[in-house]
């Protein structure tokens, strides 16, 4: 199993890049980033592009992955994405991960002046960027058109340093995302319930990600492919679980989800006042601690 972090994109880069810094010291596997043009409670608030914060992350950093959770196509382009990510996999060395699913509502979705899409025109458009953004990052050039997203002999010399492209961690709980996930991913991500996570109780919290687990896992079965490939990624933060509240309670968490076939955790940099306010002192204990101690 591996730990690793998301760090909001909040902080000027004079204080952001010793948050980075820090995350690759204690041994962090991969440093995320949200991919929002504005989130929630921090709509109001300092909130940097993702793709700069991971580019100056990049340089600031040596050994630890890095990545977004996750992208969408709420206001991206296949080819415009694929440019920026062939130029993030190059300065980080190869060290790039995209998460990326479908989308969903609040600033994002409307931020560019158009109306929200349904949960079905959402589907339909990931299902049709998702391949898009695959041939591109593998490809020289594309020529593709669809009925959303079309590219004209786009050109992307040289690729990705990773081959054939740098990996997608695919967020996805229904059947059309995870059949994507079975065919382009290299990973899957999961918050817990879509529809309301916060209100699963605590100990009912792992069934519903284990019901999400087997249904990837048929996906890939009706695919061809071996679940086994795949990395299983539980973002934490969403749920009402409070695994970062010491060392003990993480390591009882995070020995739950392992043995359900979780293969990566994902815990939040702590942000004072806000609802990923946690002690430092105990998540850098987290950090260094507690995956060792689970044996």
């Amino acid at each position: 199993m591996r730990l690793s972090t998301v760090i909001l994109p909040i902080h000027r880069w004079s204080e952001g890049q010793k948050i980075w810094r820090r995350a690759e010291d204690l041994g962090f596997h991969a440093a995320y980033t949200y991919d929002h043009l504005s989130w929630r409670s921090f709509r109001d608030e300092p909130w940097f592009g993702s793709v700069p914060t991971l580019t100056a992350a990049a340089t600031a950093t040596e050994r630890m992955r890095l990545g977004a959770l996750v992208t969408s196509p709420n206001f991206r382009h296949p080819v415009t994405l694929a440019k920026e990510l062939i130029t993030l996999d190059d300065v980080s060395g190869g060290r790039t991960t995209l998460g990326i699913g479908a989308g969903g509502i609040g600033f994002d979705a409307t931020a560019l002046g158009q109306e929200a899409w349904s949960p079905k025109e959402r589907a339909d458009r990931f299902g049709e960027f998702l391949p898009l953004l695959d041939e591109l990052l593998r490809e020289d050039s594309t020529t593709s058109a669809g009925t959303y997203y079309s590219a004209v002999e786009a050109r992307n010399i040289p690729g990705c340093v990773q081959t054939p492209r740098l990996p997608f961690y695919v967020a996805a709980t229904g059947p059309r995302g995870l059949r994507l996930a079975a065919e382009y991913g290299q990973g899957w991500v999961t918050y817990g319930d879509p529809k309301g996570p916060a209100d699963v109780p605590v100990e009912q919290a792992p069934a519903v990600v284990a019901a999400q687990l087997a249904k990837l896992t048929a996906a890939c079965e009706a695919r061809g492919r071996d679940v086994a490939e795949l990395e299983k990624v539980l973002l934490q933060g969403s749920t009402a679980e409070k695994p970062l509240q010491s060392l003990g309670a993480f390591v009882d968490w995070a020995g739950t989800y392992r043995e359900i076939g979780i293969t990566e955790l994902v815990i939040h940099w702590p942000v004072p006042d806000s609802i990923f306010e946690n002690d430092l002192t105990v998540f850098e204990e987290i950090a260094t601690e507690g995956l060792a101690q689970l044996g």
